[in-house]
């Protein structure tokens, strides 16, 4: 044998060779997560989203809807999460990793809605300078903006759906009483699913405008009275929602905090 190897020392691993098979193990770790923060696909489905209308209506002790989502209610909860969903709350490991967890509509949070919260995360975490806490802050700013339109525009088409489903409910033949308690189970999740967006808009605006004047007072800069104009224009979009819901139990829910 070359160099006097015995086969027992073939079979040793060597330094360089285990460096190579954990940095292999941790890049597969990471594929398995998904890139650039997004969730990995074997934790998507149709429905991911799907437990916040039973979350909505169970916290005010209503049942939840047997009936399959229709396109429109499947895509009205696609596209509230992101804005209930507390902004910096995901840390770019947990997204990469598939992190993904159910919570609590604003009404029964708790610990109770801290309007600070978003402020010292986003001044307490690393960052390269100043400027880059002002940038994010605006890029999150924006981004509730540019979902605000869809969600509303899914919104008013999932209750023109409602308002037919309601109407037919007194001239469907032999329906069983179970039917009748999905149709409007259903229809309470609907309408819940939007207050809770709502109260979360308004939330966040609280938070943006809470971090923003602590960024201010930390370093001052120009660019703050850009960032002040979009939280205005946000604050501007959830004081004027263009639906509203009824609130399903008499009165409007209240948030924590």
């Amino acid at each position: 044998m070359p160099g006097n190897q015995t086969p027992a020392d073939s079979r040793l691993p060597r330094p360089a060779s285990m460096i190579l098979v954990v940095l292999f193990g941790i890049t597969l770790a990471g594929c398995s997560g998904g890139d650039f923060g997004r969730v990995r696909q074997d934790v998507r489905n149709d429905d991911m989203h799907r437990w916040m209308g039973a979350e909505a209506t169970g916290s005010i002790g209503r049942p939840s809807s047997r009936f399959q989502l229709t396109e429109p209610e499947r895509m009205l909860r696609d596209l509230a999460y992101p804005l209930v969903e507390p902004p910096l709350s995901r840390p770019a490991w947990k997204s990469v990793f598939g992190n993904y967890e159910p919570f609590a509509p604003p009404w029964r949070q708790k610990p109770a809605f801290d309007r600070s919260a978003y402020g010292r995360q986003l001044i307490d975490e690393p960052h390269r300078s100043h400027a880059s806490r002002y940038a994010q802050l605006m890029d999150d700013v924006r981004n509730d903006i540019t979902r605000f339109d869809p969600f509303f525009n899914t919104a008013r088409q999932v209750f023109d759906l409602d308002g037919k489903r309601n109407a037919s409910l007194k001239f469907v033949p032999d329906l069983s009483p179970r039917e009748r308690t999905d149709a409007v189970a259903r229809m309470e999740e609907n309408t819940l699913i939007v207050q809770w967006v709502q109260q979360c808009l308004e939330q966040r605006v609280a938070s943006y405008r809470w971090a923003l004047e602590r960024l201010v007072i930390h370093a001052p800069d120009g660019v703050a009275a850009d960032a002040d104009r979009l939280i205005g224009q946000l604050a501007a979009l959830a004081a004027n929602p263009p639906v509203t819901a009824t609130p399903v139990v008499g009165r409007a829910l209240r948030t924590r905090g």
